[in-house]
């Protein structure tokens, strides 16, 4: 298993702090009891952000015609909307929440080319609110598929989320599973298709991002 990039620094910043504090109640002879159940609590917490920032080994699906999930989580949201930023018509919108928990690793769900990639501030509401997905603090990246789809995916912020790491840019020529970026400390993504692909999970299923088909192309777009 390796860290993420973004997590080294934070990483050690709470390291050093919470050295500092177990250094300074050892020094201050406080009852062994407290500095035992405080070094033990800094332990935890201090494999939880590890854990955080961890990239797992996996093997990955590829697809040259679906649509692969985007990032670990749950499916909160299978619904058609007319997505108003970018692709403008009527489409099918699959959310994935993300639990402080998961793998918040972001990955390309297709191969294609970036034509936009757009950061918004905004909110703070919980990423399983319908509303974060507009009003929310955000980024929309908009591509084509090498299959001809046009697709929308969002990185949200949730009521955790500080901080929306974003590496697309306009014009590169991306590849399934590459990353995209990460979000630190829960957080959603969206993902909007055109109506004509073919769903392959449910509500409430739990997808593994580089691994999981959450959409397949039925025919030429």
């Amino acid at each position: 298993m390796k860290i993420h990039k973004e997590g080294s620094s934070i990483i050690i910043i709470v390291f050093g702090l919470l050295a500092l504090a177990n250094l300074f109640l050892l020094q201050n002879h406080v009852p062994p009891v407290i500095l035992y159940t405080f070094a033990g609590a800094s332990l935890i917490f201090l494999l939880c952000i590890v854990s955080f920032f961890r990239i797992p080994r996996r093997v990955f699906t590829f697809d040259s015609q679906a649509i692969i999930a985007p990032a670990d989580g749950k499916i909160v949201v299978i619904e058609e909307v007319v997505e108003e930023e970018f692709l403008k018509k009527p489409c099918r919108q699959i959310s994935i929440f993300m639990s402080p928990a998961n793998v918040h690793v972001n990955r390309y769900p297709c191969n294609g080319e970036i034509l936009a990639s757009v950061h918004h501030d905004g909110a703070k509401y919980p990423a399983f609110n319908p509303k974060s997905s507009t009003l929310n603090e955000r980024t929309s990246i908009y591509m084509r598929s090498d299959f001809g789809a046009e697709i929308l995916f969002r990185q949200v912020a949730g009521a955790m989320a500080r901080r929306i790491v974003n590496y697309a840019s306009v014009g590169m020529q991306v590849k399934q599973n590459e990353e995209f970026g990460f979000i630190k400390f829960g957080s959603r993504v969206d993902i909007f298709l055109p109506l004509d692909m073919e769903v392959c999970v449910n509500l409430c299923e739990p997808v593994r991002g580089g691994q999981t088909v959450l959409a397949k192309k039925t025919q030429e777009i």
